[in-house]
């Protein structure tokens, strides 16, 4: 049984990695860490940017990684769990994450921060420039 997918017309050349992208969103449905997305408008030398928050409670920076690779922006986060502790209850546990944003083309990281165990990482999309090109027609006899 062959699938069909909305990329399948002929109309559409390469689309495949979108395609691919797509199936890899629909997988990665973990819930942790909870984030926002807000669209922050634009100031007055500042272009309209978004900003996503993760809620990383109890993580410091140095266990915490935000790195692009290829069209993604991956954040890790590892906990090391510290076995000279004797709990009595453990209700909070050392956790590990990675939360995965596909980007569009063109889309660029400023940077990150974390406050208050809050990590917020700001991405903007310069304007492409329009461009039109004249392409030859080469006629042959």
């Amino acid at each position: 049984m062959s699938r069909i997918t909305p990329f399948a017309s002929p109309l559409l050349l390469g689309f495949d990695a979108m395609e691919k992208t797509l199936e890899r969103i629909s997988k990665a449905s973990d819930g942790y860490p909870p984030y926002n997305i807000e669209r922050i408008a634009a100031g007055q030398e500042a272009p309209e940017r978004l900003r996503i928050t993760l809620a990383v409670a109890g993580f410091t920076e140095e266990e915490l990684d935000v790195s692009i690779e290829e069209n993604q922006l991956l954040i890790r986060g590892r906990q090391v769990d510290h076995g000279e502790r004797d709990y009595l209850y453990r209700g909070i546990a050392a956790r590990q994450f990675q939360r995965t944003f596909v980007l569009a083309d063109g889309m660029q990281v400023l940077g990150a921060s974390l406050k208050n165990g809050l990590l917020s990482v700001d991405l903007i999309r310069p304007e492409p420039a329009r461009m039109v090109k004249k392409i030859n027609i080469s006629v042959s006899q």
